[in-house]
């Protein structure tokens, strides 16, 4: 790895995209206020967040004791983070006034010492560090500093940046390998990745070595968390569990773990953090167990549209290709997370397969976490859904068939909110002479730097089509390389240079045009975006005999508003023909896709089992829509995996 040449996001990206463009109005406008209005305790029909409550109370401002959840700080600490990248595309004086004044709340909260946390400050100073395993101390303080990185980024404020990095130093005088210091890490991870930010801005070496030492302290045995639990009388939840410790990745140290195990958030922020420290120390060990724990998620334990954590119970990964449609757990947050691991896996390394998953995600187990008028959310995201099923069995009581207004444990969607605010930031990667394209997503940028600098222009369909113009305006003459990701749907491009066939370089998933470049020049790069079947492995026992549609980088499902009940009794015929349509008066205005199929038709009053099967079916013409876009009508059954005749 000490040879690599790593790359960096771009910063000054704006965003202006046909798809984006309104769903991050609709996170601006809806989401960010109605948290803050959650946060606040100001929505009579939910149940209260108590978040800016129990700062006053740690603050001084008001008495009571501490309600709602241990880790209810991180509710407000997301919330600045998405509104912080909000501020950034849609300058608001009212919103960063109630940042600002939170901020103060906050700061007020702060103890002599440094520390921030209602829980403990209100509970008992004296009682901290007493359960790191399940009491999410460090978590809090991960996302509360991810949210004044975020904030001094786009304002230059730097009151709460300072505030925490006071913090930050009250920690690591608690924790690190010297004698007198807790030898642990946190329960729930999120400060590795965070800590890695604010070293990119403080560059100070103490910053990373902590990064660095809870990631390498995880796992040792004998495990700290046993220790805990015995010293501290505290409860442990998963003892009867199969995955034990593993469930906080913390069962093996993490250069000998072999697969994503426990829970999937935080598993996902852990490689995160992990990938951020490998490529900042050039530990090819640690890139090691970063690739491996991705080829682990992508290869065996990922649904199609990306989600990860197929059990509700621990909300965890389970075992490899076990994918099951309707029980699946699929967490809104844990999708975010996998998009925080495939960027950081994009800028070790650049190769496409990790833009793939960025984008797959993107465009379907993120979004799907939200109503297109973003004021109703999914925790749950499944590929199938029958209303009795799932409003009348236990088993499947975790899966809504239709958004909820909010939750009591509303991780969700804030974590939704500030990667919406900041899908800028993913869209391009550089190196010195090189510059990445890698989604398709209509913007604006500034890349490179001095005299170097480029005006970077890319307009495009996307995801409804496959036609991208990315226009450069170059300050100097100079040799570099455009590299465009050639995303892994796409079978046929055209790639032409001012109008004229480009010769290029294809390399691990990006397409590369080095020529000098000066003034204005124009690149037009057209795929071929066709409807595509697309089976699983035959180990996924449940989708065995089924398929799903696809086009693009976009997952499709049946939904019983156009298509009836009894979504499972329908089959597609072996060459069906699919015909795409786009209706700019159909949720948001989406691609829909026709096709033909049929449908068992069982009779009333039929027995339980035959011997001869069933013989009576109808033709019935299909319409399937995008799956970000299902239960945004009436509530009722949705299917992605179709039987294949």
């Amino acid at each position: 790895m000490n040879q690599k040449q790593f790359s960096e996001a771009v910063s000054s990206v704006t965003v202006k995209d046909n798809f984006w463009d309104p769903v991050m109005e609709v996170t601006r406008t809806q989401m960010i206020p109605y948290q803050w209005k959650a946060l606040n305790d100001e929505l009579p029909d939910i149940e209260p967040s108590h978040c800016i409550r129990n700062f006053k109370v740690a603050a001084g401002l008001m008495e009571a004791e501490f309600d709602g959840r241990v880790f209810q700080d991180s509710d407000v600490a997301k919330w600045i983070e998405a509104a912080s990248y909000s501020l950034k595309w849609h300058p608001d004086e009212t919103l960063e006034k109630e940042i600002d004044d939170t901020v103060e709340l906050i700061i007020q909260s702060q103890q002599p010492d440094g520390y921030i946390g209602t829980y403990y400050s209100i509970n008992g100073l004296e009682k901290r560090w007493t359960n790191i395993m399940r009491h999410h101390e460090l978590y809090c303080a991960g996302h509360m500093l991810e949210a004044a990185v975020a904030y001094y980024n786009v304002t230059g404020k730097d009151k709460f940046l300072q505030a925490m990095i006071r913090f930050i130093d009250y920690i690591d005088s608690v924790f690190g390998p010297e004698e007198g210091k807790i030898h642990a890490y946190p329960g729930h991870e999120v400060i590795e990745m965070a800590l890695m930010r604010l070293y990119e801005i403080t560059k100070e070496e103490k910053h990373l070595r902590l990064a660095r030492y809870f990631i390498d302290e995880r796992g040792k045995q004998p495990c700290y968390f046993e220790n805990e639990i015995e010293t501290y009388h505290n409860e442990y939840p998963w003892k009867d569990s199969f995955f034990q410790f593993h469930y906080y990745q913390a069962g093996a140290p993490v250069r000998e773990m072999k697969e994503a195990v426990g829970h999937a958030v935080r598993a996902v922020y852990l490689y995160s953090g992990m990938a951020d420290v490998a490529r900042e120390t050039l530990d090819d060990s640690l890139y090691e167990a970063c690739q491996a724990m991705w080829d682990s998620i992508v290869e065996r334990r990922m649904y199609i549209t990306g989600s990860i954590g197929a059990s509700a119970y621990g909300e965890a990964f389970t075992i490899d290709y076990d994918l099951p449609g309707d029980l699946v757990y699929g967490e809104t947050c844990a999708a975010v997370g996998m998009v925080f691991f495939a960027h950081r896996m994009l800028k070790l390394s650049q190769r496409g397969e990790y833009a793939d998953i960025m984008e797959r995600l993107l465009y379907n187990g993120t979004i799907s976490g939200m109503a297109l008028d973003g004021k109703s959310f999914f925790y749950v995201n499944p590929l199938e859904v029958y209303p009795k099923k799932n409003e009348e069995i236990q088993a499947f009581r975790h899966v809504k068939v239709e958004r909820q207004k909010w939750f009591a444990c509303a991780c969700c969607p804030p974590n939704l909110a500030r990667l919406v605010e900041s899908v800028g930031s993913y869209i391009y990667t550089q190196r010195e002479d090189q510059l990445f394209i890698n989604l398709f997503i209509g913007s604006e940028a500034l890349v490179f730097s001095g005299e170097n600098s480029v005006y970077i222009t890319l307009e495009t369909g996307y995801p409804w089509n496959g036609n991208v113009k990315l226009v450069m305006e170059c300050e100097s003459s100079r040799e570099w390389e455009v590299a465009l990701h050639l995303p892994d749907w796409c079978r046929e491009f055209e790639l032409h240079v001012d109008g004229k066939s480009a010769w290029y370089m294809q390399r691990e998933g990006y397409l590369y045009l080095r020529q000098c470049w000066r003034g204005r020049h124009e690149i037009s790069f057209n795929m071929k975006m066709e409807v595509r079947e697309v089976r699983s492995n035959p180990k996924v026992r449940d989708n065995i005999g089924k398929v799903a549609v696809m086009r693009g980088p976009v997952v499709y499902c049946l939904e019983e508003e156009d298509n009836g009940a009894d979504l499972h009794c329908i089959e597609i015929p072996s060459h069906a023909q699919f015909e795409e349509t786009y209706r700019p008066d159909l949720l948001g205005g989406v691609v829909t896709i026709e096709s033909i199929g049929r449908k068992m038709m069982p009779e009333e009053g039929s027995a339980l089992y035959l011997e001869d099967g069933w013989e009576r079916y109808e033709e019935k013409k299909l319409l399937w829509i995008p799956y970000y876009s299902w239960a945004n009508r009436e509530a009722g059954e949705m299917i992605v995996w179709v039987r294949k005749r």
